[in-house]
């Protein structure tokens, strides 16, 4: 067997990732169980959150985490450390995961915008707690439409602008800020109702 000399500047990363990296090129499978057991809960971990509340796409998605690393593992230059640049691929990962379903989504499009309410998503009080808070927040996400919630956490949580969101899609910016107005709406409503209780 050939040994592939693998080059990754020291100052990098740590001396286990590069030896990790060598190893796992040279299809060492001891190497390779490391390698996943070391970052597999990280990524999870990552992919869930930024998933939620509808996390079940996560297993998938860290499969193909993995499978990207390890077709461009020849590729990785040591500018940041494995974890983070695993967590990199990742974050790539939800987003085209994000593009995906919006892509999938069919909404009815009426060219009657008086019908589309403008919402603001809740003041939330100061005194609220934040992690009862983003609790709550995922629990109203859970019960409107994937499509709804997948856009607000697209717009609010990762920061993506409308004219993004539209060209990631392949839908136009008129479809995405109905399709945010309406989602929009339906958490304010479903938010209310929670209030109400």
């Amino acid at each position: 067997m050939e040994q592939t000399q693998v080059v990754i500047p020291a100052e990098q990363v740590t001396s286990a990732d590069r030896e990790l990296v060598a190893a796992v090129l040279l299809r060492d499978r001891k190497a390779t169980a490391e390698f996943v057991d070391r970052y597999a809960d990280p990524v999870y971990s990552y992919i869930r959150w930024r998933l939620m509340p509808r996390p079940e796409a996560a297993d998938d998605l860290v499969q193909e985490v993995f499978l990207a690393a390890w077709q461009g593992l020849k590729g990785f230059r040591g500018k940041a450390s494995l974890r983070h640049w695993l967590l990199g691929i990742a974050r790539h990962k939800v987003e085209d995961y994000y593009r995906r379903r919006l892509r999938q989504v069919e909404l009815a499009d009426s060219d009657d915008d008086s019908t589309v309410e403008l919402a603001v998503l809740p003041f939330f009080e100061e005194e609220l707690d934040r992690a009862s808070r983003e609790e709550r927040v995922r629990q109203v996400l859970a019960t409107i439409p994937e499509a709804y919630s997948l856009a607000l956490l697209w717009r609010y949580h990762e920061g993506r602008s409308i004219r993004e969101m539209a060209r990631l899609t392949g839908k136009t910016e008129k479809a995405i800020e109905r399709m945010l107005a309406r989602a929009r709406e339906s958490f304010r409503r479903r938010w209310d109702h929670a209030e109400q209780k």
